[in-house]
This record gives C-alpha cells, structure tokens and sequence, in this order.
C-alpha cells in the first residue's frame, strides 16, 4: 500500500514540475501575463496552461480519498490483498488520466480511465471497512 501510495506522490511531483515549467514558459514568450497566476483569472489562456494546472489540480480532489484509505488500511495493520489490488488499480488510472488529459485529450478515454479510478478508490474503501470488522 505504502508503495502505491508514493507512486501516487511521485505522479503529483512530475506534474507539479510540468506545471511550473509551463507556467514559467508562459510568461517568458509573453503568452500569460505574469499577474494572472496571483488570483488565475484573467485573459485568456493557452490550453497547455490550463490543462496542466487542471491537470495538478485533479491530483489533490479524488487522491485525498485515497491517501486517507490508505492510511487507514496502515494504520490498522490489515494485510487483505484488496485493498493494495485497488491502490494499484487507481495509482495506473492516474497515470493514465495524466497521459490521456496532457497528451492527446481524448474526453471519453479520460472519463472511461477516471471512472475506473474512482471505483476503484470505492472499492479499495469497502475492502477495508469489511477487512477491519
């Protein structure tokens, strides 16, 4: 569990760099000014930008569930497979969220592979509920 859950971790950093760097790359060529990013409102903006603060963004909505069920599953000393099968499961349908929403953008393959994420976070939580009674 606690393996997935770094992978989880590790995903956020690369797309957190990512984000940065396309930010910073913004402002350079003069595409965004840099007093849009103090509140995030203003002119419009290029996709890349948006997509990769979205993208950033999405990596702290659902993913809280699954840090919180993973750390109750820690912290109760389970030792179900389920559980861990699930964290994997949701850890791969991020990755792939990330490599569909940056890449090419196609909205029901995103949906399909966030779906299967979220059922899987789902899952994980009543595999653990069931494994601490």
């Amino acid at each position: 569990m606690l393996t997935a859950m770094f992978m989880l971790v590790i995903l956020t950093m690369v797309i957190m760099v990512l984000t940065a760097r396309v930010r910073i790359a913004s402002v350079r060529d003069g595409t965004v000014p840099a007093t849009y990013y103090s509140l995030m409102q203003g002119d419009e903006i290029p996709e890349f930008v948006a997509k990769t603060t979205r993208n950033f963004n999405n990596l702290f909505e659902v993913p809280t569930l699954f840090y919180a069920g993973g750390a109750v599953y820690l912290a109760l000393d389970l030792t179900t497979q389920l559980p861990v099968t699930c964290a994997w499961v949701f850890v791969a349908a991020r990755v792939l969220h990330s490599i569909i929403h940056l890449g090419y953008n196609n909205v029901m393959h995103r949906l399909i592979v966030f779906g299967i994420g979220n059922f899987s976070v789902l899952l994980m939580w009543l595999a653990i509920v069931n494994g601490a009674n």
